[in-house]
């Protein structure tokens, strides 16, 4: 686990509010040298701070509207190939192991009830896979978000 600094957690905390702002940019509004900032991010890549750099795009943009959670049930001794084969069905945006009484916490975008419907079939249809309960979101009430935990933890630390 990386070591997190003031300065990285300012990074970091900048980067939240802007994630495409430039190296420069970074620079400017934490008062440091483009070095400085680009050595931290580099470290900070290296010790896997970042997530991943793909860019959150819209389900519903690509014709994908209805989003789902799927609670997996499934044989124990089979979840390696259970995840490998949840991983080749397109819809399944992601998937978390889970404590408790669901093993898999599966998210899923599909175009229509029957996609959903059809996507949860290839689900069950895994090798191991016992049972599925299926939710349909709502909406997103919070999105993904680090900034105010980036906040805690520096006013935790007194910086």
């Amino acid at each position: 686990m990386a070591t997190l600094d003031s300065v990285d957690l300012q990074l970091l905390a900048a980067l939240s509010r802007d994630p495409r702002a430039t190296v420069v940019a970074l620079a400017d509004a934490l008062g440091l040298s483009r070095n400085t900032v680009q050595a931290r991010m580099a470290r900070l890549e290296r010790d896997g701070v970042f997530l991943s750099f793909e860019r959150a795009i819209s389900t519903t943009a690509i014709g994908y509207p209805i989003e789902a959670f799927i609670n997996v049930l499934v044989r124990q001794s089979q979840l390696p190939q259970i995840a490998e084969d949840l991983a080749r069905i397109p819809e399944v945006l992601q998937a978390h192991g889970m404590s408790g009484g669901v093993d898999l916490f599966v998210r899923v975008a599909c175009r229509d009830t029957q996609h959903l419907f059809d996507t949860d079939a290839r689900i069950l249809a895994i090798d191991g896979v016992e049972r599925t309960e299926t939710s349909l979101a709502m909406g997103e009430v919070i999105p993904y978000r680090i900034g105010p935990l980036l906040d805690l933890t520096r006013h935790q630390r007194g910086r």
